[in-house]
Formats: structure tokens, sequence, C-alpha cells
């Protein structure tokens, strides 16, 4: 692949990580509303675990997608960096391994807090 077909390929993964968080994000807001409303202290057991299945199961098929772009672009940025001749932005990208490896780190410790607090929200 050429440097140009790299780039394209890292925003592709770029979009991809951005994309995943639509939906675990939608849900996260309907359960943090619905709970800033109260309705969870007059619900259901089974409305709650509902609520806190669904927020499970959106944010681990998240991280699961999430994740797989993060080692694909790991892939990617070490193609990047064997270009030769390749432009600043290019680079500049190929560098960036370390950074895409503490969004992985905060993938998950971000996902495991967030779900501690839905929890913590839903049937504390």
């Amino acid at each position: 692949m050429d440097e140009k077909d790299l780039l394209n390929l890292w925003n592709k993964k770029r979009s991809q990580i951005i994309m995943a968080q639509i939906a675990p994000t939608l849900a996260l807001i309907a359960i943090v509303v619905l709970s800033a409303q109260g309705t969870f202290g007059s619900a259901s057991d089974a409305a709650k675990y509902l609520a806190v299945a669904l927020a499970a199961t959106t944010g681990f098929l998240s991280l699961i997608s999430q994740y797989a772009a993060v080692r694909e672009g790991h892939a990617l940025l070490r193609d990047l960096a064997k270009v030769s001749k390749p432009s600043e932005m290019a680079q500049k990208i190929a560098s960036s391994q370390q950074l895409l490896s503490l969004s992985a780190v905060a993938m998950i410790g971000f996902g495991i807090g967030i779900f501690a607090l839905v929890i913590w929200s839903v049937l504390g």
C-alpha cells in the first residue's frame, strides 16, 4: 500500500472507533435520563436488569469493535512508518503508537467505570 492508501485506511479506522460509540452513548443517555427522573426507584427488578443488560451489551460490543480498530491501527502505523519519503502528516501519524495504546487502555478503564456507575444508578 502506498502512503495515500494507508492514510485513508487510518481515517476509516478512526471513524470506526467513533461510530462504535454511538449505540452505547444513546443507551447511556436514556439510562441517565431515567435515573435522574427517579424512574428506576419504582421500576420492577426486571426493568432494572434489562437496563443494566442493555448497557453491558452495547458497551461490551462497542469495546470489542473499538479494540479491534485500535489493534488494526497499530499494524497500520507500523506500515506507515515503512513508507519511503513520507509526508509530514504520515510521519506524525506513524509516531502516534503510544497515543493509540493509551486510547485502548482508556477505553477499557472508562468502560468499566461507566458500567459500575450504571449498576449503581439503576440498582443502587
